[in-house]
């Protein structure tokens, strides 16, 4: 197992839009991989499939959940990015 490590990304952003379109695009990225997870999961449970077929949706559950780990990540730093009086304000829908 690597040792972990901490990524530092400097990310322009020019308006509030922009960055509620960051903040948007990454909650959909979550909640995507959150719905594949249970969909792959719930055929899981449900014995669908081979067992060759169970093995790669079991690994693709694995995969789905890391990326939706990862992407909580993302957000809660975006979060923690934010001005201390926007934090826990959704960013305002103004056009760029």
């Amino acid at each position: 197992m690597t040792s972990r490590r901490v990524l530092r990304l400097d990310i322009p952003v020019d308006s509030d839009a922009e960055l509620a379109a960051l903040e948007g695009a990454l909650l959909a990225a979550r909640a995507t991989e959150r719905s594949q997870a249970r969909r792959r999961g719930d055929r899981l449970a449900f014995g669908y499939g081979s067992d060759s077929a169970r093995d790669t949706m079991t690994d693709e559950v694995d995969r789905a959940k890391l990326r939706e780990t990862m992407l909580d990540r993302l957000v809660t730093a975006l979060a923690a990015a934010k001005p201390p009086a926007d934090r826990g304000q959704p960013p305002s829908r103004e056009r760029p």
